[in-house]
């Protein structure tokens, strides 16, 4: 194959290493990444330096004409002019010139070919380069050799201390999303995820402008081709609930829904790995095997056995690794139009039933909201359960207003009919710290039933205060479970529990209202006044 010519993007003189395999990337990174190892699976060990995680607070978004009214502009989106991107892109690309070697990999976003998007990664570090190997889609040699210009690119000059002198780059790290230059630069930071996510968000404004929904998700296929996706926030048991060895696995973590089905954007997984076992997830402990790679975990190096219960570099341990190392991993990544939309919640004030029923309405609303709790130990700081929300479940990604993304959702349910259900995978019989964790076995057959059709036949109630449909019986799981009110020794207190959580979906909502319309507006849970409480306590108990 011909050298690959970075002269365009204005690099010159490193040798260039393009989509080389993972034993020649294992090579490269033993001899030039300090630290990096072979784990006893086989894995590499590589280490992202200080950066463990991604870092929101640097992101930009750069603003021009072409995009401008599109983007969601404030936390999420902050803007940075182009005259600054120049000068930043200019010091990374005259670094990466002075290296002695550099490493491509081009691949695809999107496992539909009508919908891929081409991406080249221009990086330093071999691990980069087997990490994007992995969670890109990886183009076979015809599809290689017809490559051509790509789409997007992304410029790796993440050892490269950003100018934190530069207007709008308030540190040292910096990672920016140039759209109309179809250019993701990264500066001040090795962490990988930054690459992976920095695709994410492209995907998340590319994808709606064509009325494709970009979801933050899993999804899995059942023996007749039923399609399930898996909405929900870290901790919540997306990844865990979506690995059922009974039903194929799409992907784990990002999909589109389109006029024919979903597809995979990724070609690979990227789970975390702190406290990981064979007996709680046997799928992903047997997927760290050679051309995975793991990220920060502490290992005993004369032996190369990783101690993932050490969590003294970060808790964040991750391992990167092929969707194909999944053993019921659906090749190519496509499904049918999704049957099923499985909202998941960690709701550690124990309010939320087990399962609801959503209507379209509801669903844009709780998508909207995106809610789960943290509890004490899940972040510095926490002590007590703490409400959190994140919009469509992935806001630091999103792109467009929030409610952009809601109106597709809302869009395909109503026209296929598809059910929208929210699973609560958090306490039961009280809050965190008085009652209990729910039990996984519960969740799972609610899982079950959701998928063999049972409860969508179920009697059901009306909630009171979030006014969604709870089923009364659900196979494997017993009916005074189904109704968290039953569950606490104090029903008062349950009310007052339930009150405090419906203000808090409305004060997180408030932020999203004045885009949102008028039947979204209307889905919110109701705050129980002190004299109608005792008639939606016992409401919900009935």
């Amino acid at each position: 194959m011909t050298p690959l010519d970075l002269s365009p993007y204005g690099i010159s003189g490193p040798q260039v290493v393009r989509n080389a395999t993972a034993a020649r990337l294992y090579e490269e990174a033993l001899e030039r990444d300090a630290g990096s190892a072979i784990a006893t699976s086989g894995a590499l060990i590589a280490s992202s330096g200080e950066k463990t995680g991604r870092s929101p607070g640097d992101k930009r978004l750069i603003s021009d004409a072409g995009s401008d009214d599109d983007v969601w502009w404030g936390s999420v989106n902050m803007a940075m002019d182009d005259a600054t991107f120049t000068i930043a892109r200019a010091e990374a690309v005259n670094y990466l010139s002075t290296r002695e070697r550099l490493y491509v990999v081009d691949g695809f976003a999107g496992w539909d070919p009508r919908y891929r998007v081409r991406i080249r990664v221009i990086c330093e570090r071999p691990y980069h380069a087997l990490f994007m190997r992995n969670m890109l889609i990886r183009p076979n040699a015809e599809e290689l050799a017809a490559f051509g210009d790509p789409d997007h690119v992304i410029i790796n000059a993440g050892r490269l201390p950003a100018n934190d002198q530069l207007p709008g780059i308030d540190s040292g790290t910096h990672v920016s999303l140039n759209l109309q230059r179809g250019e993701l630069l990264i500066l001040g930071t090795e962490y990988a995820g930054e690459m992976k996510k920095g695709v994410f968000t492209l995907m998340n404004y590319l994808m709606p402008k064509q009325g494709i929904l970009s979801m933050h998700c899993s999804a899995n296929e059942g023996p007749q081709g039923d399609v399930s996706v898996f909405f929900g926030l870290s901790g919540t048991g997306k990844t865990t609930l979506s690995a059922d060895p009974r039903r194929r696995l799409i992907g784990d973590d990002e999909h589109c829904w389109t006029e024919q089905g979903v597809f995979n954007i990724e070609g690979g997984c990227y789970a975390k790995v702190i406290d990981l076992s064979p007996e709680a997830e046997p799928d992903i402990h047997a997927a760290i095997r050679f051309g995975a790679v793991l990220e920060n975990v502490a290992f005993e190096r004369a032996s190369g056995e990783v101690d993932f219960g050490d969590g003294s570099i970060t808790e964040n341990t991750r391992c990167a690794y092929p969707v194909n190392h999944i053993a019921n991993a659906k090749i190519p990544g496509t499904g049918a139009i999704p049957r099923n939309v499985i909202f998941l919640t960690c709701d550690a004030f124990s309010v939320l039933p087990p399962v609801s029923r959503l209507s379209p309405e509801q669903a844009m609303y709780h998508f909207i909201s995106g809610y789960t709790a943290k509890v004490a130990g899940t972040e510095m700081g926490v002590t007590e359960p703490q409400a959190t929300f994140s919009a469509c479940f992935g806001a630091p990604f999103l792109v467009w207003h929030p409610t952009v993304y809601a109106e597709l959702l809302a869009e395909k349910i109503r026209e296929h009919e598809v059910d929208v259900w929210l699973v609560n995978t958090g306490w039961s019989g009280g809050p965190c710290g008085v009652g209990e964790r729910m039990s996984i076995a519960y969740t799972r057959a609610i899982i079950d039933a959701i998928h063999d059709g049972s409860l969508a036949e179920a009697p059901v109630r009306v909630d009171p205060v979030f006014g969604f449909q709870v089923p009364r019986e659900c196979a494997g799981v017993p009916d005074e479970i189904l109704d968290p009110a039953s569950t606490w020794p104090d029903v008062a207190a349950y009310r007052e529990a339930a009150a405090e959580l419906a203000r808090r979906f409305q004060e997180n909502f408030a932020a999203y209202a004045d885009q949102a319309s008028a039947e979204i507006r209307a889905a919110a849970p109701a705050v129980p006044m002190p004299d109608t409480a005792e008639r939606a306590g016992s409401g919900s108990g009935a």
